[in-house]
């Protein structure tokens, strides 16, 4: 998780930068790891609170942040915000869901505030428990290796509609694809949320992007943007980066595909299988291709030969059939 926190230090800066010091909470601190880091090394928190109420993880968090100027640390149900609270950031990472602490989130940030949330249950959010994501998230999740956008796709939609019921709204900031789980900063908003016709299902016969299998509808989910791409941006790599290699990639690959914020990704051999072709044409020459038609194209973070367009499948698998050429297996000649 050192890479997630970079991340966490990175974003902090880029949102809070230039503009009076943030307060911050973190519902289930463990032993304050990620609410010490950003109160230490983003340079944006005066004061950051830490609540965990397993006792002896609250024993450590107390040692932890003993002596640290602005931080706060409680043994106390994190399902409760403080009284009389109003933070600019509340922080959400238990283990597993963090459905159980999104009530509070929601009561504690002030607007225009931020939410981070992340789940770990990915056996829920990417399909493998279909059952269970229906009764924790409301949505029925997509299965195969578009699952875990899928996962947090349901997750942002769990919010917008969580936020909605209370009279807010919530506009992501940056929401991503993990490792072994999912993460997600949503700007909350007075008033209602202004995309709420971004969330919605997915009627395979109807769904014009990458093939999210034929077992739909799918969702509730949403289908707006994962960036705001004037924030990615300014997202740079922390001094204070405990793996700066991985963290910087990471930032690169973000700033690249906030320019083609588009629901879910290709991937060159899945089109190839899907095609019938002996072997997918090289991801540079697909996205130069695209690009030449007109389209915008480019890497996503989720998947390393992964990519998003604003191309309509049929021209996708015409651009990739087209580039394939002669190189096709006897199958493909025969399906012709």
């Amino acid at each position: 998780m050192a890479g997630d926190r970079d991340l966490d230090v990175a974003f902090a800066r880029a949102r809070w930068a230039g503009r009076p010091k943030a307060s911050g909470w973190e519902v289930a601190a463990a032993t304050g790891v990620r609410g010490l880091r950003l109160l230490n090394e983003a340079g944006v928190f005066d004061r950051f609170r830490l609540t965990e109420a397993h006792p002896e993880a609250a024993e450590v968090l107390l040692r932890n942040a003993a002596g640290i100027p602005g931080a706060t640390a409680v043994c106390a149900d994190g399902r409760v915000p403080p009284v009389s609270s109003a933070f600019d950031y509340v922080e959400v990472d238990p283990y597993g869901s963090p459905v159980p602490f999104v009530d509070a989130a929601l009561r504690a940030v002030r607007p225009g505030g931020v939410i981070g949330a992340t789940a770990t249950d990915m056996m829920v959010l990417a399909g493998a428990q279909r059952g269970a994501a229906e009764r924790r998230y409301g949505a029925r999740p997509v299965r195969g290796r578009l699952g875990p956008e899928g996962g947090v796709r349901i997750l942002l939609a769990y919010l917008a509609r969580e936020a909605r019921a209370r009279g807010l709204g919530v506009r992501p900031l940056v929401a991503y694809v993990r490792d072994h789980h999912v993460r997600a900063y949503v700007e909350v908003t007075e008033g209602g949320s202004p995309d709420a016709d971004t969330v919605g299902e997915i009627h395979p016969d109807r769904w014009d992007g990458p093939d999210v299998g034929a077992d739909g509808p799918f969702g509730p989910m949403w289908l707006g943007p994962l960036f705001d791409a004037d924030l990615v941006r300014r997202l740079a790599l922390p001094s204070t980066a405990a793996e700066p290699r991985a963290t910087a990639q990471f930032l690169d690959r973000l700033r690249e595909e906030a320019e083609v914020d588009r629901p879910f990704y290709y991937e060159g051999n899945v089109l190839a299988h899907r095609l019938a072709i002996a072997a997918p044409p090289p991801l540079a020459a697909i996205l130069g291709a695209l690009r030449r038609t007109g389209y915008r194209a480019a890497r996503t973070h989720a998947r390393p030969e992964g990519f998003r367009t604003d191309a309509p499948r049929g021209e996708v698998e015409a651009v990739v059939r087209r580039l394939a050429g002669p190189d096709q297996s006897q199958k493909a000649r025969v399906r012709a």
